[in-house]
């Protein structure tokens, strides 16, 4: 093996032109591959990251009935769903995959919110201890809620940076009174998520894809919820996954329990599911993948023509070194001899074409980011494929001028020279 190596790379350097004029299919089937594959990956990688967000991987899990949500803004609370205790939410905590777990109840457009002159049209959510820290938000200034804060039913509140704005304009908000459904709540602090990815928004379905609620986010201790709606009402649970991949699993299973536990009576129509981001993902990634994969397909066909010129070029190979295969076979070389020195020469041939041309596509891919903005990510195993199936082409499409090396009558082969 290692002289027909050896043998292989001389005969490429002997004809330097005319091997890299052979590999030049292979070099910009195996380039164009590697270029799209690496434009899929980082696409599908920014609408992750625009419907999950940076880093926080969390999952809610909520009350519907039949195949919608629950609205308890305008329905009464269900016969026959409790409302979770903390003992299942700390199993919740003890399902695979799950980093942190919280309970929250939640309206949305919420009606009914003043300071001052100013009124309030964003989200109002009564929340626990976890909840901060679950969902990743992280203190600006002022405080968070405190243990006698949920204990004492204090009439306290949270805001985010949208909701201040909303309320207060330019003011310091902290000290100042909310009136939340005629009653009064005082701000103590200011919070915002720890990090955030800005999705790209291009039209109305893109923003209902990606925001349910652009007004901001008021935050209540959830002993206080009874004071402004109802003290029965099934709370929303949100999950931290430790990975993404792992949202959709940690979804099911916490529906699961929920469903076993919580739900009593009824009938039958009410069930706790995940809202699956990942899905939602998903589906956006195969509409874009199932246009790409068809480029993919357009440009393997260089490589098809590329395997036609290696073995062309063989064949040319063959009939230049007859007398040299004729000596061989002469001096008792055997056909399988002959055939593994041919075949490995064409490997070689393809492999260094497979090589320069992930080089090649690598280099394009961040040309492309950087020029059009497109976003990219190379993928290793793709790189790996790559490698292995141009050195398959040269195995393949240097059979037939290797097993014509093989057969050649050594009688023949002298005569010829």
């Amino acid at each position: 093996m290692q002289e027909n190596l050896s043998i292989a790379f001389q005969g490429l350097w002997n004809h330097k032109l005319r091997s890299v004029l052979t590999m030049l299919g292979v070099i910009i089937g195996i380039a164009s591959i590697i270029t799209i594959v690496s434009t899929i990956k980082g696409t599908s990688e920014q609408i992750k990251a625009n419907l999950v967000g940076a880093g926080t991987n969390a999952v809610s899990v909520q009350l519907y009935q039949k195949n919608n949500p629950y609205d308890l803004s305008w329905n009464p609370p269900p016969e026959g769903v409790k409302p979770i205790e903390e003992d299942t939410r700390k199993k919740l905590e003890e399902l695979d995959h799950a980093q942190s777990a919280s309970l929250f109840r939640m309206r949305e457009w919420v009606n009914g919110v003043y300071a001052g002159n100013y009124s309030f049209n964003g989200s109002l959510i009564g929340i626990d201890a976890n909840y901060l820290s679950t969902a990743g938000y992280a203190l600006l200034y002022g405080r968070e809620f405190m243990a006698a804060d949920f204990e004492g039913c204090k009439k306290v509140c949270l805001l985010d940076a949208a909701a201040v704005s909303a309320l207060f304009g330019s003011e310091f908000p902290l000290g100042q009174t909310v009136e939340i459904q005629g009653s009064p709540f005082t701000v103590i602090g200011v919070v915002n998520p720890v990090s955030k990815t800005e999705p790209d928004i291009n039209s109305l379905t893109d923003y209902y894809t990606y925001y349910s609620s652009g007004g901001g986010n008021i935050l209540v201790p959830e002993s206080t919820w009874p004071i402004l709606y109802r003290f029965d009402e099934p709370q929303t649970a949100l999950l931290t996954a430790d990975s993404t991949d792992n949202m959709t699993t940690l979804g099911q299973e916490a529906a699961r329990l929920l469903t076993a536990s919580q739900i009593t009576g009824g009938n039958g129509s009410f069930s706790y599911r995940a809202v699956d981001v990942m899905e939602q993902a998903e589906q956006i990634q195969q509409l874009s993948n199932s246009t790409n994969s068809q480029l993919v397909w357009i440009a393997s066909i260089s490589l098809l023509v590329g395997g036609i010129g290696v073995m062309n070029i063989m064949l040319v190979t063959v009939t230049e070194r007859t007398a040299e295969i004729g000596l061989k076979k002469a001096l008792g070389a055997r056909k399988k001899r002959i055939l593994y020195q041919f075949l490995t020469e064409a490997a070689v041939l393809t492999s260094c074409g497979g090589l320069l041309g992930v080089l090649s596509g690598v280099i394009m891919a961040r040309l492309i980011s950087a020029v059009m903005g497109t976003p990219t990510a190379v993928s290793l195993g793709a790189t790996a494929i790559a490698l292995v199936f141009s050195t398959a082409i040269g195995l393949v499409f240097g059979l037939i001028p290797a097993v014509k090396a093989a057969n050649l009558n050594p009688i023949e082969a002298l005569k010829r020279d």
